[in-house]
C-alpha cells in the first residue's frame, strides 16, 4: 500500500468522527431528561433510555411534518414536470422569441421573496387561497419553475436533435415527441430536479410562516415556534 494511502485514511476517518460528533450530541441528548442535561454531562451516555422525548416531539411537530410532506411532493413533483415541458419547448421545439423568453423565465430566480409578499398575499385572499397548503404548493411551483426551466433546458440541450426529427418524420407533435420520446430519457434530470426543489421547498421558513395558518404551518415554522418558547427543552428540540 502506498505511504500515501496509509496518511490518507486515518485523515478521512478523523474528519468522519469530527463531523458526527454533532449528532452524537443531539441523539445522547435526545435519550435524556431535561434536569440531567448541562454543558458537564454534554458526552456523557444517558443513565437510562427515555424515548418519552421523541413522543413530546412527535406530538407537537407530527402535524406539521404532514403537512410538510403534503406541501413539498406535490410542488416538487409538478414544478419539476412543468419545468421539463420548458425546457423541452425552449431546448428542441423553438419558436420565435425563444431565447427572449428564456432569460424572462430565468430572471424569476433573483426576484427576491420580500419583494413580493404584500402582492403575493393580497392575490391569494382575493382568490381564496390564502392560509393552507394548496396555496402554498401553488406559489413554490411558479417560484420553482425558472430552475427547473433551466435545469432541464441544459439536459435537452445534450440530446441528439436526431431523436427529435425522427419523432418529427414519425408524425408525432409536441406533445406526443415529449411523452413517447424525451421523458423516457428524462428521469436522470427528473432525479437532480425533485431533490433540488425538495430540499428548497422544505427548508423554507418565509412563505411558509407569512403564506399559512397554524394548522396549516410546515415543520421549519413549527419547529421555530417550539425552539422560540422561554424554557429551551434541548432533549425534545
Amino acid at each position: 500500500m502506498k505511504k500515501s494511502r496509509l496518511l490518507l485514511y486515518p485523515a478521512l476517518i478523523f474528519f468522519l468522527i469530527f463531523f458526527l460528533l454533532p449528532v452524537y450530541v443531539v441523539l445522547v441528548t435526545s435519550l435524556k431528561p431535561l434536569g440531567d442535561i448541562s454543558l458537564d454531562t454534554m458526552w456523557s451516555l444517558p443513565k437510562s433510555l427515555d424515548f418519552v422525548n421523541y413522543s413530546l416531539a412527535w406530538e407537537k411537530l407530527g402535524p406539521s411534518v404532514i403537512n410538510s410532506f403534503q406541501l413539498v411532493i406535490p410542488a416538487a413533483v409538478i414544478a419539476a414536470f412543468l419545468g421539463s415541458m420548458n425546457g423541452f419547448v425552449l431546448a428542441k421545439w423553438k419558436f420565435p422569441g425563444a431565447d427572449i423568453v428564456f432569460p424572462i423565465i430565468l430572471f424569476g430566480m433573483f426576484i427576491p421573496y420580500q419583494s413580493i409578499l404584500i402582492p403575493l398575499v393580497t392575490t391569494m385572499r382575493e382568490l381564496g387561497i390564502y392560509g393552507g397548503i394548496p396555496g402554498l404548493i401553488l406559489v413554490h411551483v411558479i417560484y420553482g419553475l425558472p430552475i427547473m426551466t433551466l435545469i432541464f433546458r441544459n439536459y435537452y440541450a445534450s440530446v441528439p436533435t436526431e431523436l427529435i426529427e425522427a419523432a418529427k418524420v414519425d408524425g408525432a407533435g409536441m406533445l406526443g415527441t415529449y411523452f413517447r420520446v424525451v421523458l423516457p430519457i428524462s428521469i436522470p434530470a427528473f432525479i437532480v430536479a425533485i431533490i433540488w426543489e425538495f430540499t428548497s421547498i422544505w427548508n423554507d421558513f418565509l412563505f411558509a410562516v407569512v403564506l399559512t395558518g397554524p394548522s396549516s404551518w410546515p415543520v421549519t415554522v413549527a419547529l421555530n415556534n417550539i425552539a422560540g418558547s422561554q424554557i429551551v427543552q434541548w432533549n425534545v428540540q
